[in-house]
């Protein structure tokens, strides 16, 4: 079976510790992203954000549960659906890069190809690059300033 994989990218003119502040904290997705509420369902094994950590989604309809699964502090997030969205072996990342310009944002998702992970998949590939345009634009906000 095939895997299918949805990415969207984005440079923001903040640094990666602007950017990494509203990624690794999930109570702030909904502040930038497309996400009606957000929360914890359960603390990080060592920090409330970190590997470990349960976290909730809810977008339109659809309340998705991951889990986070690794954490490179200031470059680098990588997480797995637990259950909300009907796919098998999900496996998310997000990625900073500092860059002349501020930080490139890398947001990509791979999991097994089933029937409802196709239809995922169409639903996804929207998605994802509203989210990194909302995280660029907060994050190019705190740069601008009030």
């Amino acid at each position: 079976m095939g895997v299918l994989h949805v990415e969207a990218e984005g440079t923001t003119s903040a640094g990666p510790e602007v950017v990494w502040a509203m990624l690794a904290d999930v109570t702030q997705y909904a502040v930038w992203g497309p996400w009606d509420d957000c929360g914890y369902e359960q603390p990080g094994k060592t920090s409330p954000h970190g590997v470990g950590a349960v976290r909730r989604l809810r977008y339109g309809w659809t309340t998705t549960i991951e889990e986070i699964l690794e954490i490179d502090e200031g470059r680098r997030l990588a997480y797995t659906v637990i259950r909300g969205i009907p796919v098998k072996d999900y496996r998310g990342e997000v990625t900073l890069t500092p860059s002349a310009d501020g930080t490139h944002i890398r947001w990509t998702a791979d999991w097994r190809a089933t029937v409802p992970g196709r239809a995922v998949r169409l639903v996804l590939r929207n998605v994802f690059p509203k989210v990194v345009a909302g995280l660029v634009a907060a994050a190019d906000a705190v740069v601008a300033g009030p």
